[in-house]
């Protein structure tokens, strides 16, 4: 009879032959073949390491967990990790966690985060889920980003935090923006779900507030499938993160914690009001919590994901810089992305916005890419005050929603990820000429 060892080995090689084949039948054939605007770029590797972990059988969240969020830590350079199921679950997690009446000042009910009318739906409802009032203030025309110069007229009284998001990878002013939150004592969100990777003056994204929130959707730097992970420097902010996600209880054990007696040691010691002394800390509820996490199949991904970082980054800067090239000349009709002079982003994608006197309209530009298998976007929610499920929740607006608006009408992006390679690009390359050409 062979060996386990053995077995596994032969197994993991049969996967290494199934990637291989596999890659050896992809043909790109212009307008042919769909270029997408983002999708997981994976090799052997992440297959090998999700078939391993199925073999280990830990179905739920584990080992492979804490070796992904050591690993995010370190590559960040922040002291608290958690994952969760999506950056959806990770926006609801550190709104939530703000919330907690466990922290020493949590932010209540009624009262007021700024944030914008520009955002990704899940950005956004988490404040309202959790019964505070949103107060929006535009954004900037060009980096798509809160505009830093509008927040403190959207202070009041009830003001508590400030939401953001690094759009598509470009990092907000975040020296301006930490030093009005600093003034007003107020928390700082940074939603960070598309710019892992993505510097401010020489630091990460999703460093410099009191919590952030990243997404490995495969549409994003990395992937899990689906996953996502809160970051924080506050030990009080990550025990009440993990307590959300965790059911809501006490105890911050991670699954399948190792020792008997619990992670703090004293598990059965503890006295709580109304139960009977030494009552298992496991099953003590000081949060009103959910079930966010991810399995640790899909972290045992995110650990070969990560390895690859670097590269993918490099990646996503050269084919934003070959397109922006390429559209420098069309400026008179397009509305060029722009990013800060202390900013280095990782591109998640690249934004485009037709401008009012261009002789063709955003629709015609992406019907026309569409048909060209080359895939677009629309910036998320554009202004997310004029859909449906949001027209009449509780809210302020600080101000015109000018370039929300204009999102909303003439903004588009279309794709830099990794998985598109020089043939890709030279194909879209030509296909932004020839549609621009004619006007």
């Amino acid at each position: 009879m062979k060996d386990e060892s053995i077995l596994r080995k032969e197994i993991l090689e049969r996967v290494k032959e199934v990637y291989n084949l596999r890659k050896e039948k992809e043909e790109f054939i212009p307008g042919k073949t769909r270029i997408h605007y983002s999708g997981r770029v994976f090799d052997e590797k992440e297959m090998m390491a999700v078939v391993d972990s199925v073999l280990d059988f830990w179905l739920t969240l584990g080992p492979k967990g804490k070796e992904f969020c050591d690993k995010l830590k370190e590559y960040l350079g922040i002291k608290n990790c958690l994952v969760v199921n999506s950056g959806s679950s990770a926006n609801l997690v550190s709104i939530g966690a703000l919330c907690s009446p466990n922290i020493d000042n949590p932010i209540k009910k009624g009262e007021e985060v700024i944030t914008t009318a520009m955002a990704f739906p899940t950005t956004v409802a988490p404040i309202i889920q959790n019964s505070l009032i949103p107060v929006f203030v535009d954004i900037e025309e060009d980096t798509y980003n809160i505009d830093a110069s509008k927040i403190e007229n959207a202070i009041s009284k009830k003001t508590r935090a400030i939401v953001l998001t690094h759009m598509l990878g470009n990092p907000a002013e975040m020296d301006k923006i930490m030093a009005i939150a600093k003034k007003y004592n107020l928390y700082v969100v940074e939603d960070t779900c598309d710019a892992l990777d993505s510097k401010y003056d020489g630091k990460h994204c999703g460093t410099f507030g009191d919590i952030s929130t990243f997404s490995f959707y495969p549409a994003h730097h990395i992937t899990m499938g689906e996953g996502g992970a809160v970051c924080t420097n506050s030990t009080e902010l990550y025990r009440n993160a993990v307590s959300l996600r965790d059911w809501g209880r006490a105890c911050f054990c991670q699954t399948g914690e190792a020792n008997p007696n619990g992670a703090c040691g004293h598990r059965f010691d503890f006295k709580f009001e109304g139960f009977p002394e030494g009552y298992d800390h496991k099953y003590v509820h000081s949060n009103i919590g959910y079930n966010l996490k991810p399995l640790d199949i899909q972290c045992s991904m995110g650990i070969e994901q990560l390895e690859k970082l670097t590269e993918f980054t490099k990646r996503r800067r050269y084919n934003f810089k070959i397109l922006y090239d390429c559209l420098k000349k069309y400026e008179d009709r397009l509305i060029l992305p722009k990013s800060l002079p202390k900013s280095d982003p990782a591109w998640f994608a690249f934004p485009l916005t037709v401008r009012e006197n261009a002789k063709f309209t955003k629709r015609d530009f992406v019907i026309y890419l569409e048909n060209k298998l080359i895939e677009t976007r629309s910036l998320f929610a554009g202004n997310i005050l004029k859909h449906p499920g949001y027209k009449n929740i509780e809210c302020k607006i600080s101000g015109e929603m000018k370039y929300s608006d204009q999102v909303l009408h003439n903004t588009f992006f279309i794709g830099v990820y990794p998985g598109i390679d020089n043939e890709k690009l030279d194909y879209m390359v030509k296909c932004l000429k020839d549609f621009l050409s004619q006007y």
